[in-house]
């Protein structure tokens, strides 16, 4: 007999969830920590908070004329870096990352131009050197940061596990970002809601999830207001300065990871993000600045 089982975590500087069906409380908890070990080892090796981490290690080294060797894991994960550089024209620089030193969560003040003219040298994803052995940032200072990638990689991670053993119906949601691997024993899928970026409480659509994942991109959650002016954390390597012209975009994909890429690079294309989503081919819903909602996810039932 299939239960329902329900936990809640919190990862990467994020509450999660897994829910899933299982015949027993004792595979559901040996699966429950399976999952959640996955999600602290991506966590610990690539995050840009720990000093021990392999993508602290990558970036101290910049500019030093030492490489670091390289797994295949990372080496995936610098290819689909660079599938996305390439798609967005320039604009999912996985090297922007050192943008946030001048925008961050604290600040109160806009940064100088000056400011921003000293960082953008150390921005390009084409100086990083790099091969399935080992990679090098070819100048001091220079930052890898896999923020936009890796805790959608870890629901796919997840999803996999899930998968492996015999998990049919299954959720896994990681901050937001969500990815299924199966329906509701009755059929159903999973219910999802799109909350309104300017008004959390309102619900602005809802989906009924069977499979594949849902991630979405914003200035609602993070984001600086500095004189009155709401400026996202979603930043544009080529100016250095936060985007605008979208508050949010959600996407329905097989996978998290491209979920989370697609809208990430529709946030960054600002006001062509709704030309390009459109050319994407995948289901999504885009909230523009001036309120306007975009429903183009088909299975959504929009309230």
């Amino acid at each position: 007999m299939l239960e329902v089982f329900n936990f809640e975590f919190k990862a990467m500087g994020s509450p999660c969830s897994i829910q899933f069906c299982a015949d027993s409380a004792d595979k559901a908890e040996m699966l429950y920590r399976q999952v959640t070990d996955c999600i602290a080892r991506l966590e610990f090796k690539y995050s840009r908070y720990r000093e021990d981490s392999l993508l602290a290690q990558i970036n101290r080294r910049g500019g030093s004329g030492i490489n670091t060797a390289l797994d295949p894991e990372t080496v995936g994960l610098l290819r689909y870096a660079d599938n996305c550089y390439q798609e967005s024209n320039k604009l999912f620089d996985v090297t922007s990352g050192v943008l946030r030193k001048l925008w961050h969560l604290e600040q109160t003040e806009l940064p100088t131009k000056d400011q921003i003219q000293a960082v953008l040298p150390l921005i390009g994803w084409k100086k990083v050197q790099w091969d399935e052995q080992s990679i090098y940032l070819s100048q001091t200072g220079m930052q890898l940061d896999f923020g936009g990638i890796v805790k959608e990689y870890a629901a796919d991670s997840a999803a996999n596990i899930f998968q492996q053993n015999g998990i049919r119906h299954g959720i896994i949601e990681l901050g937001g970002d969500i990815r299924v691997t199966g329906p509701l024993p009755n059929g159903e899928g999973w219910p999802v809601a799109i909350r309104d970026p300017r008004n959390p409480e309102k619900i602005i659509a809802q989906l009924k999830l069977k499979s594949g994942a849902l991630a979405t991109s914003g200035d609602y959650e993070r984001f600086q207001l500095i004189d009155g002016v709401r400026y996202s954390h979603i930043l544009n390597p080529k100016t250095g300065w936060p985007v605008s012209g979208l508050r949010a975009v959600s996407i329905v994909a097989d996978h998290c990871v491209v979920a989370g890429s697609v809208s990430t690079i529709a946030m960054l294309k600002a006001n062509n993000g709704l030309k390009w989503l459109r050319s994407c081919g995948l289901p999504f819903l885009c909230c523009q600045n001036n309120g306007q909602i975009f429903n183009q996810l088909q299975v959504v039932n929009k309230l």
